[in-house]
């Protein structure tokens, strides 16, 4: 896949402090990456510099394309989206829209349709200061998106919304996903796991790891087992009758692969079949894979 974005010993310093310090990666066409790291480790003050609100102290940022100024292809959704309170979201959208290069008749129609889509259509015609945190969070993705921009830039896009609002724009994103790249912040790392084809992970303003999912849970993650039992009492004596160190949880049984193969648990399983209902691979989790790779010196 052609490259969107391709940035070079990234640096930010403010007066000595390096906020981001010499960040490189690349962004394929049409591929969501999460950027990932503890507060502080520099992921808004990344976002603002590819946005170009701040500017690099050192580095390199290449988009593809040529003619006009390629950040008109980019639409940023900053954590905390400032709104005019006297505005409806309408006249707001009218707005990002002549301010992202769109005009004529159809500007309107477009505004509608993606107020629309962002579960704001029937708001539009109310000032923004009656707004609760969520439809803020709704609006400010709505004017990202307005022009339909190959590059899609989010700063913790579902910090302020519930779990239904959170898996709603989740799934927006998903379809986003399908025309625009997508590079995004969050701490909500469940949500990350359902739409991430990459994720780079920062600390202290270092890149410290990157890769696609498949290949950081492979190199981070213990590949194990999952055995599902029909309740936790025949888990509990699964595991504390098998000959390798399992953990119930509830009524499965967790064993790591390091301790025995699939064909061996298998065979002991058909030998001690009480209670079981399912065998199968264990995934670890983007949570245990964080701490792993933030906590490695």
């Amino acid at each position: 896949m052609n490259a969107v974005l391709e940035v070079s010993a990234l640096t930010k310093q403010y007066d000595g402090f390096r906020a981001v310090d010499g960040l490189t990666f690349s962004l394929a066409e049409q591929t969501a990456t999460a950027l990932i790291g503890p507060n502080g480790s520099g992921k808004t003050t990344t976002l603002s510099m590819l946005a170009g609100l701040l500017r690099q102290s050192s580095g390199t940022i290449r988009f593809s394309g040529s003619g006009k100024d390629p950040r008109s292809a980019i639409g940023f959704l900053p954590q905390y989206p400032k709104f005019f309170p006297w505005m409806t979201a309408i006249e707001y959208m009218e707005l990002a829209a002549g301010l992202s290069g769109l005009g004529g008749r159809e500007v309107r129609t477009a505004c509608e349709k993606t107020l629309g889509f962002v579960g704001l259509g029937e708001a539009g015609k109310k000032r923004i200061g009656g707004f609760s945190g969520g439809m803020k969070q709704r609006l400010g993705l709505a004017q990202a998106i307005i022009h339909r921009p190959a590059l899609l830039l989010l700063d913790e896009p579902v910090s302020a919304l519930d779990p239904a609002g959170r898996r709603e724009v989740m799934e927006m994103l998903k379809e986003l996903g399908e025309s625009s790249t997508i590079l995004y912040s969050t701490h909500i790392l469940n949500d990350a796991e359902e739409m991430t084809d990459q994720l780079l992970f920062l600390r202290n303003g270092k890149l410290i790891e990157q890769g696609p999912l498949r290949e950081v849970r492979e190199k981070y993650g213990d590949s194990g087992y999952r055995v599902l039992f029909r309740d936790p009492e025949a888990a509990e004596r699964f595991a504390g009758a098998a000959p390798w160190a399992g953990s119930a949880d509830g009524s499965a049984v967790m064993i790591s692969g390091e301790e025995v193969s699939m064909q061996e648990l298998l065979r002991y399983a058909s030998e001690h079949p009480e209670g079981i209902t399912d065998i199968g691979r264990s995934s670890v989790r983007l949570e245990e894979i964080f701490m792993k790779v933030v906590e490695k010196p």
